[in-house]
């Protein structure tokens, strides 16, 4: 199969997660990049920042609309995850590729199985304390920095379980929070992005923006607690293959 076919397909598919779920659009981006495409690790995160930031925004708009977006709690996610995000980006290109991939897949593993055990109610709205919020989203900045994803795949079980967003809520406000991660990581990264094939990931992305809106619509007809359940399980098949990959 061409690599054109392919990004289009990854592409749709990653879209139609992040426009859904709200996150799970980099958490698979880089595995496919990297075992479909044919990009190394650090190339592959590189350019998964580039594709979700541009699906993530396009996202956000559609969710803002509906009134999905805590835009708050949006905001000190997103404001206390710049710093270690950028520091992170720093840090990222030291580490050897092996140990990208492994902590990629571990961070993927923890989020899921949290979100499979979280006995919060999704649709329960909690009172959100500012400290929390900032705590959350200052590390998850550093994982945006150093594993080259958007996050989304901690925000939402972040918002959902820790601050007690309802699961619609979580899903719109995750995507301001990796918009703002990514651009952050894109920043220290912007010395990398010469060496990367644009003839891939354009077309990636714009599958990519095209999917979120069809994952928008998805999202207004599956319940928050579904969501959250293939949400995890996908995310553990993915850590599932990268440790196998790793290990091998």
């Amino acid at each position: 199969m061409s690599p054109l076919i392919l990004a289009l397909t990854a592409g749709a598919v990653i879209g139609l997660a992040l426009g859904a779920l709200g996150g799970g659009g980099s958490v698979l981006a880089v595995p496919a990049l990297i075992y479909l495409l044919g990009f190394t690790p650090v190339a592959a995160s590189t350019a998964s920042l580039v594709i979700v930031t541009a699906t993530s925004a396009t996202a956000l708009s559609g969710h803002a609309r509906d009134g999905q977006v805590r835009w708050r709690t949006g905001a000190l996610f997103a404001a206390a995850g710049i710093g270690p995000a950028l520091l992170g980006g720093a840090v990222a290109g030291r580490l050897p590729d092996a140990a990208l991939t492994g902590a990629f897949a571990v961070v993927a593993a923890v989020a899921a199985i949290r979100m499979l055990r979280s006995r919060t109610k999704p649709d329960d709205a909690r009172p959100v304390r500012s400290a929390r919020a900032a705590a959350a989203g200052g590390g998850l900045g550093a994982v945006t920095g150093v594993l080259g994803v958007g996050g989304g795949f901690l925000a939402v079980p972040a918002l959902v379980g820790v601050l007690g967003l309802r699961m619609r809520e979580a899903v719109g406000t995750s995507l301001l929070v990796i918009t703002v991660n990514s651009l952050a990581a894109l920043v220290m990264r912007a010395g990398t992005a010469d060496g990367l094939d644009w003839a891939v990931i354009a077309p990636f992305a714009g599958a990519a923006i095209l999917g979120a809106w069809d994952g928008k619509r998805l999202a207004a007809k599956v319940s928050g607690p579904t969501l959250q359940r293939v949400f995890a399980l996908v995310l553990l098949a993915v850590a599932a293959l990268m440790l196998i990959d790793t290990a091998v």
